[in-house]
């Protein structure tokens, strides 16, 4: 019988063994004891999904690099939310209440439109748009080819597109 990490057993093992060392690990990079649990909480549901194809002498750096790149998603998340938040208006001229409640409105329809994006599109438009990531480095962070970038961002830029025509 193959020993994989979907046994029970196996999976119960690699749990007890790694996770304490992992959460340590995530501590040391995010300092918040609760976030580091859940992250390595998360990269655990993770090899399980995926415990057919990772066989269990692979487990550890499976978690671990998982737990790394969730911390690093929310590190991103958390930059463009205070990007966002700490872009200050223009000084300009006094506009209408009708325009302001206008461009309100547009743009809570264009935040509602990128968060419903599927996360791929979401995740290029955002590095594209908001850290001004050149299509070749946005390739080389998540590890796709230029091609998947371009295409990832067309269906961004189409969702976009239709909230506009709207």
């Amino acid at each position: 019988m193959e020993k994989d990490s979907c046994q029970e057993a196996t999976y119960r093992n690699l749990f007890l063994s790694l996770s304490g060392p992992l959460r340590n690990y995530l501590y040391y990079h995010c300092g918040d004891a609760r976030l580091a649990e859940d992250l390595a909480q998360e990269a655990f549901l993770r090899l399980w999904e995926h415990c057919r194809k990772v066989p269990p002498e692979k487990a550890k750096p499976f978690v671990y690099r998982v737990g790394y790149n969730l911390f690093l998603d929310g590190v991103k998340h958390r930059k463009v939310v205070l990007k966002f938040q700490k872009q200050q208006p223009e000084d300009r001229a006094v506009e209408s209440p009708e325009f302001e409640y206008q461009t309100k409105e547009f743009e809570a329809r264009l935040w509602e439109t990128v968060a419903a994006m599927p996360e791929n599109s979401r995740v290029v438009f955002l590095m594209n748009r908001i850290d001004g990531c050149t299509y070749k480095e946005i390739a080389e962070v998540l590890e796709i080819s230029v091609k998947a970038v371009e295409k990832r961002m067309k269906g961004a830029l189409e969702a976009i597109r239709s909230l506009v025509e709207q």
